[in-house]
């Protein structure tokens, strides 16, 4: 008779081969990659987009704004939605549809259907955070948890270099419509996709729907409301508002206020997330070999508050470089995965796909609020400098938060109750 595994235990290794939780945190590094690939193509040719169907700055950033309703808005039914049915069966049909959608949109011949289409691609994005990382916190053993999730998370920084470069290659370089880079980034998301469907596995299920054969607790929405918690759901938001100011308006910025063109947009656009990759798997590190996470946070966000102010603030191009640089490092890409192993040591076990999805729900908030914002505060002061500073005083509100979660009282991990 096949073992049923109990919540705490990890998803066993592959017989005689790579462990199983080795192999779910490629894919989902993968899934980053395709999710955010997917979204930086649209960043360099926002220029291109702007000019064909003349918008305004505002409008040019309510473009990122409704794809960011759409994925935010799903995170928290797909959540629900994993914890009932299965994580795999909400989260490998979402990957192959927002690949399949992304192709659509380039096709779209006007603004509204361009819209429209560009929502549908982040609604289907949306199935992804909650199922994946509930499905990696079940997987990855609990002292490689924190390492585990910055790697998979590496994959956005992945996604966005390559998002960049496709979209300031095919249309920079060789020329090409803008519409080209959502064709191409089509084809590698749905084999992503089909690669998942291979690869993951769900833990067996009794009839009744549960991992042990015992009755599953239902949840209660104050379990997603405790005092680390919501900490944590303040700080991702703040985190994620400058993220998304800084993703979605470097490009343009570098064209319009530094001369930058060509791929040179994409070059220096690409200092963020590949800087983030030491600095998510360093941070990681050290707050796992510590086995706690506020003291880490308490060192990035203050400094990446420091340097998102300083993209704008001076005008010496070797300071936006370090600036970049240092965002990377300190940015919101680093602090996620020691945010996700505060939700992980705090959020009910029973619940943990709709848990992680409440909290990339709140998050993405900011995601939708940023591009509008900011594109509105640049039409009305003339500069994009007071979108920037606007992020930097979010980052201070953010770190005071980090100040309240208390490390004595994580319900998930052993001793640290109070």
């Amino acid at each position: 008779m096949a073992k049923v595994l109990n919540q705490d235990e990890p998803v066993p290794a592959s017989k005689g081969g790579i462990p199983y939780w080795v192999k779910i945190t490629i894919v989902f590094f993968l899934g980053w990659v395709a999710l955010y690939a997917t979204r930086a193509i649209l960043n360099p040719v926002m220029d291109n987009i702007q000019a064909e169907f003349s918008l305004s700055a505002a409008q040019l950033g309510l473009i990122s704004s409704i794809f960011f309703i759409g994925y935010a808005g799903l995170n928290v039914p797909s959540g629900i939605l994993g914890d009932k049915i299965g994580k795999k069966k909400v989260l490998v049909p979402g990957v192959i549809l927002f690949g399949i959608m992304a192709a659509v949109t380039g096709m779209m011949p006007s603004f509204t259907l361009f819209m429209i289409a560009w929502l549908l691609v982040g609604i289907f994005q949306g199935f992804y955070y909650g199922p994946q990382y509930g499905l990696s916190s079940e997987a990855i053993p609990k002292k490689h948890i924190t390492l585990g999730s910055a790697i998979i998370n590496s994959g956005m920084a992945f996604g966005l270099s390559a998002g960049y470069f496709i979209s300031s290659y095919t249309v920079g370089t060789l020329g090409m419509s803008w519409r080209a880079p959502f064709y191409v980034i089509a084809i590698p998301v749905v084999l992503i996709g089909l690669a998942m469907w291979w690869v993951i596995k769900e833990r067996p299920k009794t009839a009744a729907g549960d991992s042990a054969g015992e009755a599953k607790p239902k949840l209660k929405m104050k379990e997603l409301f405790s005092r680390n918690l919501v900490f944590a759901y303040i700080t991702i938001f703040c985190a994620i508002y400058a993220f998304f100011v800084v993703v979605t308006w470097i490009p343009y910025y570098l064209q319009h206020a530094r001369g930058i063109d060509g791929t040179e947009v994409a070059v220096v656009s690409s200092l963020v997330p590949w800087a983030a990759i030491p600095g998510s798997i360093l941070f990681s590190w050290i707050a796992d070999r510590m086995g706690k996470r506020r003291p880490v946070l308490l060192v990035m966000l203050p400094l990446s508050i420091i340097a998102i102010v300083s993209i704008v603030a001076f005008d010496s191009m070797w300071v936006l470089y370090a600036a970049l640089i240092g965002y990377g490092i300190f940015g919101k890409i680093s602090t996620n995965p020691v945010l996700v192993a505060v939700v992980a040591d705090n959020a009910p076990k029973h619940a943990l796909s709709t848990a992680f999805g409440f909290y990339n729900f709140i998050g993405m908030c900011g995601s939708i609020l940023a591009p509008y914002i900011t594109g509105f505060l640049t039409d009305v002061t003339g500069t994009l400098n007071a979108g920037f500073y606007f992020a930097g005083v979010l980052l201070v509100i953010g770190t005071i938060s980090v100040l309240f979660i208390k490390e004595n009282n994580r319900p998930n991990v052993e001793g640290a109750a109070s």
